[in-house]
C-alpha cells in the first residue's frame, strides 16, 4: 500500500503521521490499518502511550514492523476487518491508503464500526497541480504526493477531499475535525470553503465517528 507523501516533518517523518498523533489520545487503543513500516505505530507508542496494533498488506512492511518490536498482523483491508469486533479500539486509522483499496466505502464503514473514532489521510486528486497537468499536458499526473506513472500505481481509486466528503455523508458519519495541508505540509485556514481547500490542499486528514 503506497505512503509516499509530499511533505515530512521532523527527522523526515511524514506530516500527516504528525497530525495524526496530535489527534489521538493518550494511552488509547488504536489500530493503524496499512500500517506500512510500523512510523505511525512506533510514533504512538513513544509520544502518546497508545497501545497500538497494526495490519499490513505487504511482508516488507510486516517484517520491519516485527524487527520495530511492534504488533502487526498480516492482513488485507478489503478482507480482514470484519474479523475485529464491534468498537474494539479507540480509533482506527487509515493513512494513504484508502486510494488503495478496492472498496473504499466499505472500508471507511469497517473503520467506523471497528473504532470508537476513524481518522483517515489521503493525497487530494483535486489539487491544482493535478488539474493542470491533465488540463495541460493531456497525462495522468506524477508528483511527489501521486508518485507513481498510471500503468503501475497502486492508486485505484482516487479521490479529492469534496469526495471524501460526500462519502462521509453515505456511511452516515460525523466529521470530528478535519485538516488540509499544502505543498510545503502547513495548514490550510479552517474557516476556507471546501473548494479552497480542494484546490490547494495536497492532502487531507480527517477525524470521523459514528452518529
Amino acid at each position: 500500500m503506497p505512503t509516499s507523501l509530499i511533505a515530512s516533518g521532523d527527522a523526515g517523518r511524514r506530516v500527516d503521521l504528525e497530525l495524526i498523533a496530535d489527534l489521538v489520545a493518550r494511552e488509547s487503543r488504536v489500530l493503524d490499518v496499512g500500517c506500512g513500516d510500523g512510523s505511525l505505530m512506533e510514533l504512538l507508542q513513544s509520544r502518546r502511550g497508545v497501545d497500538a496494533r497494526g495490519m499490513e498488506l505487504s511482508q516488507p512492511g510486516v517484517n520491519e514492523c516485527v524487527r520495530r518490536g511492534l504488533s502487526v498482523v498480516q492482513g488485507d483491508a478489503d478482507l480482514d476487518l470484519v474479523h475485529y469486533p464491534d468498537g474494539a479500539f479507540d480509533y482506527a486509522v487509515l493513512s494513504q491508503t484508502i486510494q488503495a483499496t478496492g472498496n473504499p466505502k466499505l472500508v471507511l464503514s469497517e473503520l467506523l464500526r471497528i473504532g470508537r473514532h476513524a481518522i483517515v489521510s489521503f493525497p487530494n486528486f483535486g489539487h491544482w497541480s493535478v488539474r493542470s497537468s491533465l488540463m495541460l499536458k493531456g497525462r495522468m499526473p506524477v508528483t511527489k504526493n501521486l508518485a507513481y506513472a498510471w500503468y503501475d500505481t497502486p492508486n485505484i481509486h482516487f479521490c479529492t477531499i469534496r469526495d471524501f466528503v460526500d462519502l462521509t455523508h453515505e456511511v452516515g458519519a460525523v466529521v470530528e475535525a478535519s485538516v488540509a495541508l499544502n505543498a510545503s505540509g502547513q495548514k490550510l485556514n479552517m474557516n476556507m470553503p471546501w473548494w479552497f481547500w480542494n484546490l490547494f490542499g495536497q492532502q487531507a486528514v480527517f477525524v470521523l465517528r459514528r452518529p
